[in-house]
């Protein structure tokens, strides 16, 4: 391969190392802080939410809109975000139970399956972010710099999401460190699978109903998942102070990037 395929896949895998980042900033926090985790959960949301409805659903629809004309698309994007909410509560389904007997482990379980639903959702999230990373750099190097800066920034954040419920529930550091690094890792697998099968059947349409999925599944994630949990370990202020918080910090990374 050409050196400039070298240095695409690079920057991808980069960026997606940047959740490991977020991976090792959750240890941070002691694991019986409990209002510390309140508050990492409801940030995690904010996060979720924010990328969810401010970046991925006016992308889908902009994509979309460029085969099936705006108001098409605008169908189609919302359509599909529906879709990726049921998606969501499918997997959340046959995803292992935290439904136990003992409260203690019930809590344990909880946390558990909620870090493992939140990887799941952000590797899927990652995948195109790698793959657009890798396609960017293979027109122009600079910009593909650009947007990896721009992506391990968003990952950092992500990575917390991930590895905060891991962390607490297992009482493992490396378990939410890999956790989390394995969620990161979509985005060079994205530009590997980019290079050697997508490169020339991707279009504008499958960017766009992946997005729209993401999103759908990640509000899902966010309301269903993270949200309750953080109610049940913190009070309503803090929760809501982390959604704020982690809204902010995605804000800045894009307008910045």
């Amino acid at each position: 391969m050409e050196t400039t395929v070298y240095t695409a896949l690079l920057l991808s895998f980069l960026a997606g190392a940047a959740t490991s980042v977020g991976g090792l900033l959750s240890f941070v926090v002691k694991k019986d802080n409990f209002a510390a985790l309140a508050l990492g959960l409801g940030f995690s949301a904010g996060v979720m939410l924010y990328v969810s409805f401010v970046e991925m659903m006016p992308e889908a629809k902009n994509s979309l809109a460029q085969i099936y004309g705006i108001d098409g698309g605008a169908w189609l994007a919302t359509g599909v975000f529906f879709l990726g909410v049921v998606l969501a509560w499918v997997i959340d389904r046959f995803m292992p139970s935290h439904h136990v007997h003992s409260d203690a482990l019930e809590q344990k379980n909880k946390l558990q399956h909620l870090g493992l639903f939140t990887a799941l959702a952000l590797a899927i999230h990652n995948f195109p972010e790698g793959l657009a990373t890798f396609m960017a750099s293979m027109e122009n190097v600079t910009l593909g710099v650009s947007i990896a800066v721009a992506v391990a920034i968003h990952n950092v954040p992500e990575g917390i999401a991930v590895a905060l419920p891991v962390y607490h529930a297992s009482g493992s550091k490396a378990k939410a460190f890999w956790y989390s690094t394995l969620s990161g890792m979509a985005e060079p697998v994205g530009a590997v699978l980019g290079y050697f099968i997508f490169r020339s059947i991707l279009s504008d349409a499958a960017f766009g109903v992946m997005f729209a999925l993401v999103a759908g599944i990640m509000v899902y994630i966010s309301l269903d998942e993270l949200l309750p949990t953080a109610h049940e370990y913190g009070d309503g202020h803090g929760v809501i102070w982390g959604v704020i918080g982690g809204m902010m910090v995605m804000a800045l990374s894009l307008l910045i990037f």
